[in-house]
């Protein structure tokens, strides 16, 4: 399982076997079954608010003050399928929730006192329906019931720890499979090591887990081994917690943001990337504002291809395959910028080897319109890393640690790293950093605060322009300054890149 892997070093898709649970009146698949699981907090704290809004106040306002403090709750992370069952560190949080939307009944004149005696009763009945819930949970945990299988990632002192407190505390509801990593520090483990890191997928697969806590390494080395490996793993069916280095200064973290495993806090990953919802989201939006800018922007690319064809003749167009989502190919199209003659003859072109138009094309982006097209057609994104020659592509992905982590999504015309000023020949593995960096936050709010200020940047580059060719240096560069270069429009595998630091070459 280790030596397969796709081009982009993603170990390959495993089919997972469906382990089924016996309910004493038939059988569940693994799906139904957590999925029950996951609905079971839920629905005792909406039978807990119900009954105090209808012991208290017996209207129809009081379903809506239970169904509002239902949704904080849940949108609040209070839902959160938890490892440690201690309620003593949910009841600030369940207390604020509670009072703050008792603000929502201020408009129809109930008493303060009524509204004090809703707060307090429904505080009261979630804690003792939660309390009652993880009382039963445990006790069915320490007899073998409902529990879930768990894979430990790290074979290190960490590691082996973990293994032996779930070993020896069942009501954490875990149970131990084995382990993943090199051959363990101490020959006495008490679990089995199941593989190395490139096999997660298969292990899951083959023990049906539920839950991956990863432990540091030794290393950083290794480190960026097992963020690559999680991150290649996101779409398998588990809930992945990390053990953070330093865990004893983990009073810094908030309860609400942490579990905890006898002692040892551990950080709940949540899935890096849009989920499906996301995705949809994502594509709708490109697909609306990609055809609404590829309709207003008709007339200018117009007009640029018509300027283009007169100015500098034929090729008005440049096409090149770039590599997208997963490892795959598309063809993008750009306004010409370059000289035919310099278009294909390496990595990077000085500016004064790129037309005059082209210059201006380039510093304003508007080169870059015409990729609108493979938007609309679902090949790119509107803000996504920037996607790269397969030439580059495998080269970078040799040098540079977690490159070929950007390909989880779309590429896009713009990204985080472009507004930061990564564009052209800057630092790749900089760039890598906020790529993945966007990924791992994404939100449609990002990718609006990406796309102002990407609009800004043609006045900005236009002005730009306007400013070295007033200072009279025929190569539009300020006199005593280094050369800036341009990205050339078609691989040179003989070049060189400077920005790559030497100790990853």
């Amino acid at each position: 399982m280790g030596a397969a892997q796709n081009a982009l070093g993603e170990p390959p898709r495993v089919r997972r076997r469906h382990a089924r649970y016996s309910t004493g009146r038939g059988a569940w698949t693994a799906r139904e079954w957590f999925l029950f699981r996951d609905s079971v907090l839920p629905a005792c704290d909406g039978l807990a608010l119900a009954l105090a809004a209808l012991l208290i106040i017996g209207e129809w306002q009081g379903l809506g003050y239970a169904l509002a403090v239902l949704g904080m709750l849940a949108v609040n992370g209070a839902h959160r399928r938890r490892i440690c069952l201690r309620i003593s560190d949910e009841i600030p949080r369940l207390a604020a929730l509670v009072a703050a939307s008792l603000v929502l009944l201020l408009p129809w004149g109930y008493p303060a006192a009524t509204l004090l005696a809703l707060g307090v009763t429904s505080l009261a009945l979630l804690i003792a329906m939660r309390a009652g819930l993880y009382a039963a949970l445990r006790a069915a945990y320490r007899r073998g019931r409902l529990t879930e299988t768990a894979l430990i990632v790290g074979t290190g002192h960490t590691g082996l720890e973990i293994g032996q407190i779930l070993l020896e505390h069942p009501e954490l509801g875990l149970r131990p499979v084995g382990l993943l990593g090199g051959p363990p520090r101490r020959p006495e483990a008490a679990l089995p090591v199941l593989g190395d890191l490139p096999g997660m997928a298969a292990a899951v697969a083959r023990y049906d887990a539920r839950w991956v806590i990863a432990c540091f390494t030794g290393n950083r080395d290794g480190d960026a081994g097992l963020v690559t490996t999680l991150r290649a793993n996101r779409d398998l069916p588990v809930r992945v917690c990390v053990v953070p280095r330093m865990y004893e200064m983990a009073t810094a973290i908030p309860v609400s943001c942490r579990d905890e495993l006898w002692g040892i806090p551990v950080i709940p990953l949540r899935r890096c990337g849009p989920r499906q919802s996301g995705r949809l989201a994502k594509r709708a939006f490109d697909l609306v504002v990609g055809s609404l800018l590829l309709i207003i922007s008709a007339p200018v690319q117009l007009l640029l291809a018509v300027i283009m064809l007169l100015a500098c003749g034929r090729p008005v167009f440049f096409r090149q395959v770039r590599v997208t989502r997963g490892g795959d190919r598309m063809t993008i199209t750009k306004f010409r910028t370059v000289r035919v003659e310099n278009s294909d003859a390496r990595w990077s072109v000085s500016t004064d080897q790129c037309t005059t138009l082209g210059r201006w094309l380039r510093a304003t982006h508007l080169d870059e319109l015409p990729q609108l097209i493979n938007v609309v057609c679902g090949q790119m994104s509107l803000v996504g890393p920037r996607p790269e020659q397969p030439y580059y592509t495998s080269r970078f992905a040799k040098l540079i640690p977690r490159y070929e982590d950007r390909h989880r999504v779309h590429g896009g015309m713009t990204g985080w790293a472009q507004v930061h000023g990564l564009s052209g020949d800057t630092s790749i593995p900089e760039r890598v950093r906020f790529d993945n960096y966007y990924i791992e936050h994404w939100s449609l709010w990002l990718d609006l605060t990406i796309l102002a200020r990407t609009l800004t940047q043609p006045l900005a580059g236009a002005a730009d322009s306007i400013i070295h060719r007033t200072n009279g240096n025929g190569n539009g560069a300020e006199a005593g300054t280094i050369q800036p270069t341009a990205r050339a429009d078609s691989p040179a595998p003989g070049a060189a890149w400077p920005w790559i630091p030497h100790d990853i070459r």
